[in-house]
């Protein structure tokens, strides 16, 4: 029932095998499966680190005695251990899983309600169940005893209000604004990473947690304990893969909107902030700037020269982005050359199209390494080469024109079995390629997200969301979930993608509140979709109204300068940040928790948070609003930054927050506190 098999613990009974190992310090990996072996697949996680976890066995000679049933009875006492660091894993011979810390403190047990067992339940619900699905997959669940008082953060960005996802239910799967990340951190002191990317749900309900994957193979998740958030996440995030150090571009104000239809007209968006002495690192040129979705190319209509751009964007100090769709619409000059060598999604039934945006386009399999090379050496050649060096890949989820996973295949397998790792591979592929290119920190900003896509140089942003307050509140929420997911670079749209008159006072009150919120996030990013819309005849797709921080009118243009300027004198601690992200895991926007545990109120907290160290922000939410209730956590004093007053920290306070001012606090002492000085 029980062995030793090179460090690993493992069990087997009824024709199930449970293999529960070291994987890192203070942490186990727990496989099960039905099926004559486990797969290769690590997934999420790195190669296995070494460890010296220890592993106990005892087998009750009385238990044979009294046959199948004694191990439901708590005749048999059979078990067996792994203890790992702070971490300890036991199973018992009826299979249950339990584990606990360095100090004995159960952080987690799997539930389980069968005919005699320890609760003398006839219900013959498992901890782990296994039901047909196709071929040699299932339809697997896990399910674990809950705790009514535990806390649980991160497990990616979800378009709603809870930052603590106690009660929420999660689906697990990739859409438009939604980022499945399926690790978090738990108030009990663990975290949970679930190590598989089928496409399924999750409940943290009151009387149980439960995994669903719709078709998998396996069972696979990692626990890792630790006396600390901080502990915790970087145990974490060093298992997942680290960031790569942000370059100097991301530390500054990036201009995008939609869309620039021609190279004159961004190069005098850059020219003006030039002419007007603002900093601007990055500008973008957004969606359809291409011949074809698929051809990879600039239209040459509209972009006739694009090296003479790039050379003199380079000589202002501003990158130029580009949109990368994973598309290919039948009408591409590559479109053939994709679907016979295999490098398109297939589809299981009816026409194969899978999404439909100015034409019938299908997305390419970036699950297989050829299509990725394939793409990549497209972009070489016709964005890379002429000086265009930065990507932004958008449609990363991919959007399905309809979300009918079970529809489509990817060469690695059904979307339903390894849907959610699209994202990872799609910016696998822009790494691999742009380090081979010699670039030592390759960003892409992207649109979606799994658990590992960080070490990938990945830049999340949060998708196509709304231009209103409601959709604003959101996004803080969803920053926050991102960083503990393990996501330290992600940014918003400011302002919102969808609407927004730029003429309207309800706006540009918006547009000022958002950006002031987008000065403390790890990238400051200006984008969006306004109104009224403007066309061009060249297809569907228009440009939308002006979106430059000079087109809201006079008091917004100013109030933009300033936070522009500040995120300037705010470079050297948002490097800092960025290099304890690239060298730790270290979040660069996080939980007021995260580095206050002992502060039970700090786990409460979910309409403030801390930028890097020594900051907290606290961003108006409302319309109208001209002061807001700011939590400070206790063990120090918070300053004002715009008034120098002094708070003690473990209490509320009321501030005012006029419309040129986001409530900000530095810790007293700390040397960011002159950024706010000019």
């Amino acid at each position: 029932m029980f062995t030793n098999e090179n460090g690993a613990l493992v069990y087997r009974r009824d024709g199930e095998t449970v293999r529960i190992e070291p994987w890192g310090p203070d942490a186990l990996r727990v496989r099960a499966t039905r099926n004559r072996c486990f797969t290769d697949r690590d997934w999420a996680l790195e190669q296995q680190p070494p460890s010296n976890a220890s592993v106990k066995i005892f087998e009750d000679p009385s238990a044979n005695a009294g046959g199948y049933m004694n191990m439901f009875s708590g005749a048999d006492t059979s078990f067996g251990s792994i203890t790992n660091g702070k971490l300890t894993a036991e199973i018992n011979a009826g299979g249950v899983l339990t584990f606990t810390n360095q100090n004995g403190k159960v952080l987690l047990k799997e539930f389980w309600r069968r005919l005699q067992d320890e609760t003398s339940m006839a219900l013959n619900i498992p901890g782990r169940e296994y039901k047909p699905s196709s071929g040699d997959n299932y339809r697997l669940t896990a399910r674990f005893v809950a705790d009514n008082k535990e806390k649980i953060f991160g497990m990616g960005q979800y378009q709603q209000h809870q930052l603590n996802m106690k009660g929420c239910l999660l689906e697990l799967a990739q859409r438009n604004s939604q980022a499945s990340v399926p690790f978090y951190i738990s108030s009990l002191g663990y975290g949970f990473l679930w190590n598989n990317p089928a496409v399924g749900e999750v409940s943290f309900a009151n009387n149980g947690t439960q995994w669903t994957a719709q078709s998998s193979k396996e069972l696979d998740y990692l626990v890792i304990a630790g006396d600390s958030p901080a502990a915790i996440e970087e145990r974490y995030m060093n298992l997942v893969g680290l960031p790569p150090m942000m370059p100097e571009y991301g530390m500054g104000f990036w201009q995008c909107k939609l869309r620039y239809r021609t190279q004159d007209e961004l190069l005098a968006v850059a020219r003006r902030y030039k002419e007007l002495g603002i900093p601007l690192d990055v500008i973008v040129a957004d969606f359809f700037h291409w011949t074809q979705q698929g051809d990879y190319k600039f239209d040459p209509q509209y972009w006739p020269d694009v090296p003479a751009m790039c050379k003199e964007l380079a000589d202002m100090g501003i990158r130029l982005m580009v949109s990368i769709w994973p598309t290919a619409d039948y009408r591409s000059e590559n479109f053939r050359e994709m679907m016979d060598k295999g490098y398109l999604t297939q589809c299981e039934s009816g026409v194969r199209v899978t999404m439909l945006c100015g034409g019938n386009e299908v997305f390419f399999d970036a699950t297989n390494e050829d299509a990725r090379s394939f793409v990549w050496q497209k972009v070489k050649e016709n964005y890379w080469g002429k000086g265009a060096r930065l990507y932004w890949l958008d449609v990363a989820e991919p959007e399905y024109t309809t979300y009918q996973f079970e529809n489509y295949r990817y060469q690695l397998g059904s979307v339903l079995e390894v849907g959610n790792i699209y994202p990872v591979c799609y910016a696998k592929g822009f790494y691999d390629g742009m380090r081979a290119e010699g670039d030592d920190t390759p960003i892409s900003l992207i649109r979606c997200a799994w658990a590992g896509s960080a070490k990938y140089g990945t830049l999340v942003w949060s998708g196509d969301i709304v231009s209103n307050f409601e959709c604003f509140n959101r996004q803080l929420r969803a920053g926050l979930s991102m960083s503990i997911a393990g996501i330290p670079w992600w940014t918003t749209d400011i302002g919102g993608f969808h609407g927004g008159n730029g003429d309207d006072p309800m706006f540009r009150e918006l547009f000022v509140r958002w950006l002031q919120y987008a000065c403390f996030c790890p990238v400051m990013r200006l984008h969006g979709n306004r109104n009224p819309q403007s066309g061009y005849g060249d297809g569907d797709f228009g440009t939308g109204s002006d979106n430059e921080i000079w087109s809201f009118g006079d008091e917004i243009f100013d109030i933009s300068k300033k936070y522009i300027f500040l995120r300037e004198r705010l470079r050297d601690y948002t490097r800092e940040q960025m290099r304890k992200a690239s060298e730790a895991g270290t979040p660069v926007m996080r939980p007021l928790f995260y580095d206050f545990p002992q502060d039970a109120n700090s786990w409460e907290t979910d309409d403030a948070y801390l930028y890097g160290p020594d900051l907290v922000v606290a961003p108006v939410l409302e319309m109208d609003a001209r002061t807001r209730s700011v939590y400070l956590p206790a063990g120090t004093d918070w300053v004002d930054v715009w008034t120098k007053t002094v708070h003690s920290g473990g209490q509320t306070i009321e501030t005012d927050a006029p419309i040129d001012r986001i409530p900000v606090f530095a810790r007293k002492g700390a040397a960011v506190l002159s950024a706010f000085d000019a």
